[in-house]
């Protein structure tokens, strides 16, 4: 039950951040309010690791969008980055890949 709340709290921003889509139109804003919301988390709990899977987590996913939009099978009608994809996605995924992996330290435990 402890891992559970625990995962649950990790995940809290994620569910925020996911909540703000449909209230924050803007997209530049929408991005500031995620880089808020992501540098307060990473200060509350620090670990070194946390910026490289970041970083991995944005950068992966900036490439598997953008393939998927070339394939056809996923579309945005917000596309502020390259014309393509929304720019809070990015930092959405990249956040999203540090809360996996604090789940995944939780169940370790």
């Amino acid at each position: 039950m402890k891992k559970g709340i625990k995962i649950f709290l990790n995940s809290t921003p994620i569910l925020i951040m996911i909540g703000l889509i449909a209230v924050v139109h803007n997209d530049y804003i929408l991005t500031i309010i995620y880089i808020v919301i992501i540098a307060i988390s990473l200060f509350i709990k620090k670990e070194k690791k946390w910026i490289s899977i970041f970083t991995f987590g944005f950068f992966i996913m900036i490439i598997s969008e953008s393939i998927f939009i070339s394939t056809g099978v996923e579309t945005f009608t917000r596309n502020s980055l390259f014309g393509i994809m929304p720019l809070w996605l990015p930092f959405l995924w990249g956040y999203g890949f540090i809360v996996i992996r604090k789940g995944i330290k939780i169940l370790e435990q």
